[in-house]
């Protein structure tokens, strides 16, 4: 159910970091690095599943936003993630 704006003590701007702020330029992230370190964590946090989950939901539309300016490597080994990382 909406709620009122003035139930809030703060309303700061839906800003989200652009890839060269959030991404290293010599490294490859994981999308699960990502969605930790869009949330200023650092990207070997220890979290729950259920939060990790969240922070996917964030992190994936993201990646898809920021798709030209980044690239993509395929997983080394069937038991790892893709990378991802800032193009040059």
């Amino acid at each position: 159910m909406p709620v009122p704006k003035d139930e809030f003590d703060s309303l700061p701007p839906c800003d989200f970091y652009t890839p060269a702020e959030l991404l290293e330029d010599d490294r490859m992230y994981t999308v699960y690095e990502i969605a930790r370190l869009l949330q200023g964590l650092e990207p070997d946090a220890e979290i729950d599943e259920g939060t990790e989950d969240v922070l996917l939901d964030w992190a994936i539309p993201w990646v898809m936003t920021n798709a030209d300016d980044l690239v993509v490597a395929e997983p080394r080994s069937d038991d790892e993630p893709g990378y991802y990382g800032l193009k040059e």
